[in-house]
């Protein structure tokens, strides 16, 4: 019965490996070889996650199936197996999700919160309350799960593209860490990470798409382009240079995302060279130099009034890359 339970789960909530291929989504083809081309091995990292995590019992044996990724997209399938995890927890009322995180899969928490994300595009909002683990141990937490909101943004944008980034839909707010008007922006965060994605690694179809949203939204989806493109590049150094032209006032909001992205990917004990030339090419900085401006800039706490501690942490992290600050260092 458990097992049947389980099949039925996965068939209801995963999308199948054909289902996420850019093809299948109507995403401009790209060209065969090409480094953008090795997008397409993310999501289906991702449904490979999924699909382990479902079929596993323990812990264990799901990290040792995630072994078998490359590196580089191992923290892809902790993304899928976290999704999976998740809608288990929240179906039948167990832990896996904070066993898994406070085990093997603790070096990729920043990648497994977009996971729980994923998990909540798939399940009623009233469940939503019950997708975050108790991970107080761990120093991340609770401030950057505020990347499941990140990663339920990406969600809406990768599979229901025309209404969310050719109608540039807004979402409906959610009380998420008692922000509720923060919500949108972190959603604005995961579709701008999406867009990298959808629009294959070209950055002058990234800022058109970013361009038709109204503009106090941009600032985020700059900020998830950023994220996307030096966690997952799919480019060369010219490629992140024209990024960065195109950002123009946007530039902090575009390395802010890097920073974030070469931070999660040190954590995971993986810096690809892909990241380190674009964080080299998006923020001026060397990995090691944007680790420690990322730690030097946490924010465990937030300020007064509504914004969270992430949103605190992000702007100590732009205010580094204003114009005026940089033409001083």
């Amino acid at each position: 019965m458990a097992r049947t339970l389980r099949s039925l789960r996965r068939v209801l909530l995963a999308p199948e490996l054909a289902e996420v291929s850019f093809a299948r989504r109507g995403f401009p083809p790209l060209p065969a070889g090409s480094p953008a081309a090795r997008l397409q091995d993310v999501p289906r990292a991702v449904v490979c996650g999924f699909e382990w995590a479902m079929e596993e019992r323990g812990v264990q044996d799901i990290a040792h199936r995630l072994e078998l990724l490359d590196p580089e997209q191992r923290g892809f399938g902790y993304e899928g197996a976290t999704m999976a995890l998740t809608v288990l927890d929240v179906m039948g009322r167990g832990h896996r999700t904070r066993q898994l995180l406070d085990g093997p899969g603790r070096p990729h928490v920043l990648l497994a919160y977009i996971g729980i994300g994923f998990a909540m595009a798939r399940l009623p909002r009233v469940l939503w309350g019950k997708v975050l683990p108790d991970l107080t141990d761990q120093p991340f937490h609770p401030v950057m799960s505020w990347l499941a909101v990140d990663g339920y943004g990406f969600d809406l944008a990768y599979f229901h593209t025309r209404r969310w980034v050719d109608e540039q839909r807004v979402p409906a707010s959610h009380p998420w860490q008692g922000a509720p008007d923060y919500f949108p922006r972190a959603v604005d965060q995961g579709i701008g990470r999406a867009l990298w994605f959808i629009h294959g690694a070209r950055p002058e179809r990234v800022d058109a798409a970013i361009r038709a949203f109204a503009g106090h939204r941009q600032a985020d989806l700059w900020s998830g382009a950023g994220l996307a493109s030096a966690f997952a590049g799919g480019c060369g150094a010219d490629t992140f240079a024209e990024l960065r032209r195109l950002a123009g006032r946007h530039v902090p909001d575009l390395a802010q995302g890097a920073v974030f992205a070469v931070r999660a990917r040190d954590l995971a004990g993986f810096v690809p060279e892909h990241t380190a030339v674009a964080t080299r090419a998006l923020t001026g900085l060397s990995v090691e130099a944007a680790v420690a401006l990322a730690d030097d800039s946490a924010q465990p706490e937030g300020g007064p009034g509504p914004v969270p501690a992430y949103e605190h942490w992000r702007r100590a992290i732009r205010a580094h890359f204003r114009p005026e600050v940089a033409a001083r260092r």
